[in-house]
């Protein structure tokens, strides 16, 4: 069988994340969804997403494909029900379409010619930038639990301090030296060869994913994601990092959302709640206006290859689009479009040809190559988020 991720109808809704990734490369937990969805069916999966993203997610299309909503999140159940589909059978639960059976994409989205079967469980289903961060504690727990089942943790120094180690879980070439974890509350998963440096103060849940770090005193707590290759140091607390980012140095990040390729300076801040301790409104891509989220605490919401320089602070709520560089002192606006340039003082658009400088050297600096892919998806970023840089 052949299994397509295709984004639905909430991609608008996961901007500025799903600017620059099929809404299946969204990473909560520990695995992105559809490294979740490959490890559950044991194969590989393609994208049915975007044109312009197509270039760097193709799809491989064959006679006979089972096409998966991007944004649910896979289990036994939900998988034994994908697995039972026959040939132009839709699963569907209300409105929302989890999966179907077909030698074809459906473009027209008419699901007359299809035999509806009902899904009857509750799914679990991101839907909305915070739904990232909100939902991570259950999806750690999750991931956790899939990935460590039948097998022993590599062995934990002495030199740390630990609680509930049986909920503590080291991969291959992991290290952890001189540093205090507390499982009490939610697992602690530390991927290979990554790294938690002396002194640091970790409460789970927490996944450390492949090759990340968190430096000397990070202070840690849940439920927060460091995907791939990051590096973290200061407070950080129920966020997540998809891979590649780096927030080295103090400063307070909190239930907050950070792509690939951010850099965060020293000593910056995101607010995380009301000073009258209100419900949060975030910028709604999709709707082009602020919408509540029905959330006290929502932080930093920052697309790929988004930067700020030291002692940057930003208001609760907030929402950087892809390739911005906030450098100018005070609170900038709680939206900031996409190739944008400054601060609280205003903005002017940052060029592609400057931005793509910068993340070749940034992505070369961690032996990964700037693509002529790469380019050609940011160009297009540029170009549809033109409308929102009228500074």
């Amino acid at each position: 069988m052949n299994y397509i991720l295709f984004d639905g109808p909430v991609r608008e809704h996961l901007l500025p994340f799903t600017f620059t990734r099929p809404v299946a490369e969204v990473r909560l937990g520990i695995m992105t969804i559809k490294e979740k969805w490959e490890a559950y069916l044991k194969t590989s999966i393609s994208y049915k997403t975007e044109d312009y993203l197509s270039i760097k997610f193709p799809m491989v299309l064959k006679l006979d494909n089972v096409f998966l909503n991007g944004s649910i999140l896979p289990d036994a159940f939900l998988l034994d029900q994908v697995k039972a589909l026959k040939e132009s059978e839709v699963l569907q639960k209300e409105d929302i379409i989890i999966a179907y059976r077909s030698n074809k994409v459906n473009e027209s989205n008419d699901w007359g010619q299809f035999n509806v079967v009902e899904y009857e469980k509750e799914l679990f289903q991101i839907r909305n930038t915070w739904d990232i961060f909100s939902l991570n504690e259950r999806a750690l727990q999750e991931d956790f639990d899939f990935l460590t089942k039948g097998r022993e943790s590599q062995p934990i120094s002495k030199t740390n301090s630990l609680i509930c180690p049986e909920r503590i879980f080291l991969e291959e070439g992991a290290k952890v030296e001189h540093s205090i974890l507390n499982a009490t509350e939610g697992p602690i998963y530390i991927g290979r060869h990554a790294e938690i440096w002396e002194g640091s103060l970790i409460r789970g849940g927490l996944a450390l994913c492949d090759h990340a770090i968190i430096k000397m005193g990070g202070k840690l707590y849940g439920a927060t994601t460091i995907g791939p290759h990051s590096k973290v140091c200061g407070e950080v607390s129920n966020s997540v990092i998809f891979g590649y980012s780096s927030k080295g140095h103090e400063g307070y990040l909190g239930n907050a959302v950070l792509g690939e390729w951010c850099n965060i300076g020293a000593d910056s801040n995101n607010s995380n709640l009301k000073n009258n301790y209100a419900k949060v409104r975030l910028w709604n891509y999709a709707t082009e206006k602020f919408e509540q989220t029905g959330l006290q605490f929502c932080g930093l919401m920052m697309g790929d290859h988004s930067k700020t320089a030291i002692n940057t602070m930003f208001n609760t709520g907030t929402v950087i689009g892809v390739n911005s560089n906030i450098y100018v002192p005070g609170f900038p606006r709680n939206f900031v479009p996409s190739f944008s340039w400054g601060g609280a003082s205003g903005f002017s658009s940052y060029l592609p040809a400057k931005a793509f400088e910068a993340a070749k050297i940034m992505m070369a600096r961690r032996g990964v190559e700037f693509t002529d892919a790469d380019a050609t998806i940011l160009n297009h970023v540029f170009e549809i988020t033109k409308k929102w840089r009228n500074y």
